[in-house]
């Protein structure tokens, strides 16, 4: 008999702690279109998969009243499941318990399973929806951040990091989510910002709603802090569920090749792919045809694509195995690079550097975008830094130049002198110190016959043979036949190895 009530009161705690903050709290969670704490993990990972860790945890805060509230859990669930069979370890703060607002027991609880998710090399994803530090815990909610972003700090290129923000996310909450490797948002629920609002009226007499000062759009836009925005709650966490299949579990795993249909063989030959560029080399073409065709399937998993649109960077298969792509892209600002798509691109290269995911990058790049914006912004440094990801790069990196690759910026997209490992061109490519016509109108502005000298410029220095003269294209490959040479690349480089300088870190140019 004591025995059975032993088990009625663990039955009785369970579902206290399971209620979170109430069927009140819990009903106005759902009528802002939102999920549960417990409701957003049964989504994302696998079905009965996931166990829970110190559900029974309470704060010890007696200030402000808190003594008389308090709630089994404190506002964040935590533990590991499976996605797709893989394991996870992550955190869930529950918005019906004190806001999601972070206290000490709190942090704690986030802190246990980060240790935990990093000793066991497993990646660790957080869903944040957060009023922030709990004031009523004084500095003891700072002390709780603190220990979180050391954490995110030593994870960082050990495990990978996944923030998904499903409400708000406000002052020094949102340095967490900046330091793991993406952050996915749900538009018109989440939003992050150092200071609200409201300070913002107070301090500097600004009047701006939640939506435009860190809503979704503001972020996967402007700032380029969100790597991609959803509409709900539930098509977030499906998608999420995708993403992870891409990623390996730690910097020392190496992905195993997923089947695919006999019928998308990478000796499949697309003879679209030769029609693809225009004869007029300034007439724009869409980068994502040929993104789409080398993918196994056609299936591209896009990151930020609605910021620094110039660029494109996401995750792809060919032959099962995932690689990272990154592609100018002609169709906007010419594909030209500047700022915001050098540090788009640097990021993502770094990522998967530290993860062994293989870089094939797809080349037209008429330069760096000129202009008084963009020096007076630091192009200088903000462009070194995406030298400095392909130069410190060791994973297989795989380079296609289609059309245009002109003056810094050819070296700076993978070329060979950064030790680019296999760069083929089309034979449409143009390779050069700049466009024929710009160089002729430097070389020869007193010339009268500027286009047989235009013509004659194109054929001499800016055809891919004359790169090849010099190795510095390892070959000019037929446009049908791209996927079937990467795939060929990639399995010739499956084992490459590079033995650094020792150095304690590296100084990038931040």
């Amino acid at each position: 008999m004591q025995n059975f009530e032993i088990l009625k009161n663990l039955e009785a705690r369970t579902l206290e702690a399971e209620r979170g903050g109430g069927s009140d709290r819990v009903d106005k969670q759902h009528a802002k279109g939102k999920l549960t704490a417990r409701e957003r993990l049964s989504i994302l990972l696998d079905e009965n998969s996931f166990e829970e860790y110190d559900k029974f945890v309470k704060h010890h805060a007696t200030d402000f009243g808190m003594q008389n509230a308090n709630f089994l859990g404190d506002g964040v669930i935590i533990g590991h499941g499976t996605i797709y069979g893989r394991k996870a370890f992550v955190y869930s703060q529950d918005f019906t318990v004190f806001g999601g607002s972070l206290g000490a027991s709190h942090a704690k609880k986030i802190c246990k399973i980060m240790d935990m998710a990093i000793n066991a090399r497993v990646p660790v994803i957080g869903l944040n929806d957060s009023g922030g530090a709990r004031i009523q815990e004084g500095v003891n909610s700072l002390a709780g951040y603190g220990e979180i972003f050391q954490r995110n700090v030593d994870a960082s290129g050990v495990i990978p990091q996944i923030s998904l923000i499903m409400g708000p996310c406000a002052g020094g909450a949102v340095y967490s989510p900046a330091l793991t490797d993406f952050t996915f948002m749900v538009k018109n629920s989440s939003y992050m910002f150092i200071t609200g609002p409201d300070v913002v009226k107070k301090v500097t007499y600004e009047d701006v709603s939640h939506e435009d000062l860190g809503g979704a759009k503001i972020h996967t836009s402007k700032t380029g802090v969100a790597d991609y925005a959803f509409n709900n709650d539930v098509e977030m966490l499906l998608k999420v569920r995708e993403f992870f299949t891409f990623l390996p579990a730690n910097n020392q795993e190496t992905l195993k090749s997923v089947p695919i249909p006999t019928c998308n063989d990478v000796d499949d030959i697309d003879e679209s792919l030769n029609t693809l560029i225009p004869y007029n080399s300034n007439t724009p073409y869409d980068m994502y045809e040929l993104v789409e065709k080398v993918c196994d399937e056609r299936k591209f998993f896009e990151l930020k694509p609605d910021f620094a649109r110039n660029v494109l960077i996401g995750f792809g298969r060919i032959k099962g195995s995932t690689v990272g792509i990154v592609a100018n892209q002609p169709m906007y600002l010419a594909g030209c690079l500047d700022i915001d798509s050098s540090r788009k691109a640097a990021r993502f290269i770094r990522f998967c550097d530290a993860f062994n995911i293989p870089i094939i990058t797809l080349i037209d790049v008429p330069g760096f975008l000129p202009g008084t914006n963009q020096e007076y912004n630091n192009i200088i440094q903000h462009g070194a830094k995406l030298l400095y990801a392909y130069a410190e790069a060791t994973v297989p990196k795989i380079s296609v130049i289609t059309r245009k690759a002109y003056g810094g910026a050819y070296i700076v997209m993978n070329s060979k002198h950064l030790r680019g490992d296999i760069n083929y061109a089309w034979p449409t490519a143009e390779i050069a110190v700049m466009g024929p016509e710009s160089a002729v109108e430097i070389i020869f502005r007193h010339e009268k016959d500027q286009q047989a000298l235009i013509k004659e410029y194109r054929e001499k220095f800016a055809s891919p043979f004359f790169a090849a003269l010099y190795g510095y294209v390892d070959s000019i490959i037929v446009p049908s036949k791209t996927r079937y040479h990467l795939h060929k690349a990639l399995e010739l480089l499956r084992n490459k190895k590079v033995e650094g300088i020792w150095k304690k870190h590296d100084n990038l140019p931040l």
